[in-house]
């Protein structure tokens, strides 16, 4: 077996059989199982509240009263001192003092705890309700009349194709593939978060140990090097394999369930995996690699493994202001100038390409040069680091990170020179 191999295995074994890693696999099924559990065996579980009414109109607290929502009902009081009375003894969660006038509505609800903004927003609807039929009543206008009057108008959009001159409808599945954009945007923020700390700290760990000039007297310092970029890589790639392999059995599971019926039905799998799909997970795969680069540069500066946390803040922020680009403004307005230039530099594109592919607002030929130019940068930056990485890790500067790369650089040409 080749040194390489050793050390990818080393590291890949190690990392793979640790407790962090498992916690990593079974958080997410952790989650899910909760809120399955929430919602099908504990939904009809939540305590109603018993929220009092005092009005200026009897009869419409009356009418109130009658009906009854989901998670409230409604109690007539006679008086807001008898309302507060029954407050703080526990016997109302909140009582709403409502005030009727000829074309108005106004209530304010008093409550010793937040009810939660579910409850808030269905009062705030039977309110404007309220209000919309004593208007209408005002008016001289009929139930049907204010209904018709406050219909919203009908609004719909589809994109189109032009072939031949001919514009044709095109069915593409444009909202999964902004979904799915979404989804390895957020993917890939969490795997630069997870497993640049971890790549750093391998290297991290071994030149704080001072065991490195060891290590490079017995093998080269890029075999040392891209094998520890690999292993875990290779974890990475394991992690992500799992997942997808949970989806599969996912889908055998729980597909005749009618929400997974109707989502296919409304699903063309010839749009779904086509060009654009791959191009978008292919952002997300590169931009992993290009970030857990750039971790092993950083971790190789550091001389003690308590400072690798200082010595990623570079990938924390980069990644950060990309995430925040790409999830906020990229998806609030992708024609953004911001977005455009973002969606061509490198350590940025992986977040906003795909969201304007997804979106349609730029072409594949654009995604796919956008994508060169990452696969590139990518490339030379990982060799760049590759040759940095023997005087990287036999320099122990005092002077911070940047003052160990000007040092290491300085080494690195001196070399070059001989």
């Amino acid at each position: 077996m080749s040194k390489f191999a050793i050390i990818v295995k080393d590291v890949y074994k190690k990392n793979v059989k640790s407790t962090a890693f498992l916690i990593m696999i079974l958080a997410p099924f952790f989650v899910m199982g909760i809120f399955y559990l929430s919602q099908h065996f504990f939904g009809e579980m939540n305590e109603i509240n018993k929220i009092g009414i005092v009005s200026n109109e009897p009869q419409v607290s009356q009418q109130l009263a009658q009906g009854k929502g989901k998670d409230y009902h409604f109690k007539v009081m006679k008086s807001q001192k008898s309302a507060q009375q029954q407050l703080e003894a526990e016997k109302l969660d909140a009582y709403l003092k409502l005030e009727v006038g000829q074309k108005n509505v106004y209530g304010k609800l008093y409550s010793t705890s937040n009810l939660g903004t579910k409850t808030e927003t269905a009062l705030q609807q039977i309110l404007t309700n309220l209000q919309m039929n004593l208007r209408a009543q005002a008016l001289q206008l009929s139930t049907k009349d204010a209904q018709a009057v406050m219909e919203p108008a009908k609004f719909d959009s589809a994109k189109v194709k032009f072939e031949a001159g001919k514009m044709e409808t095109d069915d593409g599945d444009s909202n999964v593939q902004l979904g799915l954009s979404f989804l390895t945007t957020i993917i890939m923020f969490l795997f630069i978060m997870t497993y640049s700390t971890i790549i750093a700290q391998e290297i991290a760990s071994e030149k704080g140990t001072r065991i490195m000039e060891v290590l490079l007297s017995s093998m080269k310092a890029k075999t040392h090097y891209y094998g520890k970029l690999t292993g875990v890589l290779l974890v990475a790639l394991t992690q992500l394999l799992i997942y997808s392999v949970a989806i599969v059995i996912g889908y055998q599971q729980f597909k005749d369930n009618p929400l997974v019926k109707n989502f296919l039905s409304s699903v063309s799998i010839k749009h779904l995996l086509g060009a654009n799909v791959v191009i978008i997970v292919a952002f997300m795969l590169i931009g992993i690699f290009l970030y857990a680069v750039l971790s092993a540069l950083c971790g190789s500066l550091v001389n003690k493994p308590e400072d690798t946390a200082k010595a990623i803040q570079p990938v924390t922020y980069l990644s950060m202001i990309g995430y925040m680009l790409g999830l906020i403004l990229g998806a609030a307005d992708p024609t953004n100038v911001i977005i455009k230039v973002t969606s061509y530099l490198p350590f940025l594109s992986s977040y906003s390409m795909p969201l304007r592919l997804a979106s349609n607002t730029t072409t594949t030929g654009s995604a796919v040069l956008s994508l060169l130019i990452l696969i590139v940068f990518t490339a030379l930056l990982t060799l760049f680091s590759a040759q940095l990485y023997k005087s990287n890790v036999l320099v122990y500067s005092e002077g911070g990170l940047f003052s160990a790369l000007k040092q290491s650089i300085a080494i690195l040409r001196n070399e070059q020179t001989k």
